[in-house]
């Protein structure tokens, strides 16, 4: 059985990373904030490294799933960074959502110190990371798919070889440019739905259960909506981000792309309206916020 050093502790890396746990593969973790790896390492047993690079000379596979390019480039490339501690034949699977760009050069630099890299980002929220039915979607060699699979397994239903390295991140860009918009449309209807004074109950069953529309993303959303929960399951700021990769993606393309454009400004607004944490159906606040008639 392989040996894992997980990367980033927040709320799908805690889930990962204690299911990789309980099924014998995690060894330890490092986290930026140096008290969540304590607090994990505490209530499960492992060991926390106090680096990346002490991280990647002590495991066969670096896991990683942090916030953004930025956060990425550190934990690989810095003074301390996995690239300088990684052994040679070791996997590294990238699971935060970045530039494509950004994860084909990482893997480049990966290959040249004898490692492989696979971008594997993830569809589902920590819900399903739980429940162990998040989708997985892998760019890189199909040696290193293999490898990987027998690590996300333990908390994915579906792990998909979706092409070289980067083309992970792309699948997943299209997914997060359909769900952004989609859940951006979901709040536009809801509060609407109230305005006009429909029950919460019929507002519920129209767009969870009788809509041509529905999925189990309303399913999830719509009921947060209505009933102001916006405790976090993806936060707006990771939404907003991610809309962003999509937008300049899609520029470097020629590409239009309208609906996302207009989404990625709503989770803009949201974040400036404090809401950057929230869970991102929250976006449903700037909507009322903004309503001519407050109900």
């Amino acid at each position: 059985m392989v040996n894992v050093g997980l990367i980033g502790l927040g709320t799908m890396g805690w889930r990962i990373a204690k299911n990789l746990k309980d099924d014998g593969l995690l060894i330890g973790v490092f986290n930026r904030t140096m008290s969540k790896a304590i607090k994990f390492a505490e209530e499960n047993k492992v060991n926390v490294f106090n680096n990346p690079a002490e991280l990647a000379r002590n495991v066969d596979v670096v896991l990683s799933i942090v916030s953004d390019d930025d956060a990425v480039k550190s934990i690989m490339l810095g003074e301390n960074g996995v690239i300088n501690g990684i052994k040679q034949g070791s996997l590294v699977i990238e699971m935060s959502t970045i530039s494509p760009s950004t994860s084909i050069e990482l893997a480049n630099k990966i290959k040249e110190k004898g490692g492989l890299m696979v971008d594997a980002p993830i569809i589902g929220t920590s819900i399903l990371i739980e429940k162990r039915e998040a989708v997985v979607l892998i760019g890189g060699e199909r040696e290193a798919y293999e490898r990987a699979y027998e690590v996300v397994k333990h908390f994915a239903r579906y792990v998909v070889h979706v092409g070289p390295n980067g083309y992970g991140l792309y699948a997943k860009l299209i997914n997060n440019a359909l769900l952004g918009s989609y859940v951006a449309a979901l709040a536009e209807v809801v509060n609407l739905g109230e305005a006009m004074g429909l029950s919460s109950s019929v507002i519920m069953d129209v767009l969870t259960k009788l809509s041509s529309a529905r999925s189990p993303t309303s399913e999830l959303k719509v009921p947060k909506m209505i009933n102001n929960d916006f405790t976090t399951q993806f936060a707006t700021k990771h939404m907003r981000k991610d809309l962003d990769l999509v937008n300049k993606e899609a520029s470097r393309l020629g590409v239009p792309v309208p609906m996302a454009a207009l989404a990625l400004q709503l989770y803009r607004m949201s974040e400036a309206d404090g809401l950057s944490d929230d869970d991102f159906s929250a976006v449903i606040k700037i909507l009322k916020r903004r309503n001519s008639t407050q109900r």
